[in-house]
C-alpha cells in the first residue's frame, strides 16, 4: 500500500441521478424539499426532547442523539448535489470527495451502531423495568453514545484511508451521485483485491456484530412480551419497539445490499443509496412521531410555548362577544 496517494487525478465528476435537463430540475425541487423536511422535523424531535422534561429518559435521549445523526447524514450528500444540479460543473475536488466519504461512513457507521444500543436499551426497559432507571443511567448512556461515535469514527477512518491508497490516473467520472467506496474503487488503476477485502471484511465486521446484539435484544424482548398475560400491556410493548424495527429495517437493509458485496456498479445503486441517504434521515422522526404518543403530546406543547402570547385588547373582544 502506498504511504501517500499517488494518484493524478487531481477532481472527479459526479454523474448525478440524471443528465437530462427537465428532470434535474424536478431532481432539485424534490430534494430541496425532502432536505427541508428533514431537518425540520429532527430538529423538532430535538426540541420537544429537550424541551419536555416528561421525556428525560434514555429511550428519548437516544432518539434525540438519532435524529441528530440524520440531519448530520443527509447533510453530507444532498446539499453538494443540489449545488451540482445547478451547476454545469459538477466536480469535486479529490481531497473533498475523501473527506465526503469519511464523514458519510462517520455519520452512517455512528447511526448503526446507535441503532443497536436503542435495541439494547429496549431490551432493559421490557425485560427488566424495575431496574431499568438503574441500569440505563445518564452516565451510562452518555459513554454508550461516545461509544458509537469512537466505533463511527474508526470504521470511517478505516474506509477513508484504504480508499485515499488507491491510485487513479482515469477515467475520472464516478457513477454516482456523491463519493463513496465502490463507486471509488472501480476507477482505481490498479489491482483493488486486497483493499476490497479489508473494506468487505469492516463493513461485515460492524453488520455482524450489530446483527447479533439486535437479534439476541430482541429474542429476549419476544419472549418477555409473550409471557404478559395484558394483552394491552402486550401491544404497548410491541408498539414501543415496532418504531425501532422500521428505523432498523429502512437503514441496514439497503446499507447491507451497498457495502456487503464486491465493489461492482448495479442499475439500483443510486436507487439503494437515496433510500438510506435521503429518505430514512426523513422517515425516522415520521414513524416515531407517528407512533409514539408522548412525542406528539411534547411537539404539540412546543408549538404552543412558541406561539406569541395573545394581545389583552384582543383577549378582551373575545370574551365581550363570547358574553
Amino acid at each position: 500500500m502506498y504511504l501517500q496517494n499517488q494518484s493524478s487525478v487531481k477532481e472527479f465528476t459526479l454523474s448525478g441521478l440524471s443528465h437530462l435537463h427537465e428532470f434535474q430540475i424536478i431532481f432539485f425541487v424534490l430534494f430541496l424539499a425532502l432536505y427541508v423536511m428533514t431537518l425540520s422535523g429532527n430538529l423538532l424531535i430535538i426540541t420537544a426532547v429537550h424541551v419536555d422534561p416528561r421525556l428525560r429518559s434514555p429511550m428519548y435521549f437516544f432518539l434525540s442523539n438519532l435524529s441528530f445523526l440524520d440531519m448530520c447524514y443527509s447533510s453530507v450528500t444532498i446539499p453538494k448535489m443540489l449545488i451540482n444540479v445547478l451547476s454545469n460543473q459538477k466536480t469535486i475536488l479529490f481531497n473533498h470527495c475523501i473527506s465526503q466519504l469519511f464523514f458519510l461512513h462517520l455519520f452512517g457507521g455512528t447511526e448503526c451502531f446507535l441503532l443497536t444500543v436503542m435495541a439494547y436499551d429496549r431490551y432493559v426497559a421490557i425485560c427488566n423495568p424495575l431496574r431499568y432507571h438503574i441500569v440505563m443511567n445518564y452516565k451510562l448512556c452518555c459513554w454508550l453514545v461516545a461509544f458509537t461515535w469512537l466505533a463511527g469514527f474508526l470504521h470511517s477512518f478505516t474506509q477513508a484511508f484504504l480508499t485515499y491508497q488507491l491510485p487513479f490516473c482515469g477515467p475520472n467520472k464516478i457513477n454516482h451521485f456523491f463519493c463513496d467506496v465502490h463507486p471509488l474503487a472501480v476507477l482505481a488503476c490498479s489491482d483493488t483485491f486486497f483493499i476490497d477485502i479489508f473494506i468487505i471484511a469492516n463493513s461485515g465486521m460492524i453488520s455482524l456484530s450489530c446483527f447479533c446484539v439486535l437479534l439476541f435484544s430482541y429474542l429476549g424482548i419476544i419472549t418477555t412480551i409473550l409471557k404478559i398475560h395484558s394483552s394491552e400491556g402486550r401491544r404497548k410493548a410491541f408498539s414501543t419497539c415496532a418504531s425501532h424495527l422500521l428505523v432498523i429495517t429502512f437503514f441496514l437493509g439497503p446499507s447491507v445490499f451497498i457495502y456487503l458485496r464486491p465493489p461492482v456498479n448495479y442499475a439500483a445503486d443510486k436507487l439503494v443509496s437515496v433510500l438510506y441517504t435521503v429518505l430514512t434521515p426523513l422517515l425516522n422522526p415520521i414513524i416515531y412521531t407517528l407512533r409514539n404518543q408522548e412525542v406528539k403530546n411534547a411537539i404539540r406543547k412546543t408549538f404552543r410555548n412558541k406561539l406569541p402570547p395573545q394581545y389583552p385588547k384582543q383577549a378582551d373582544m373575545k370574551n365581550s362577544r363570547n358574553q
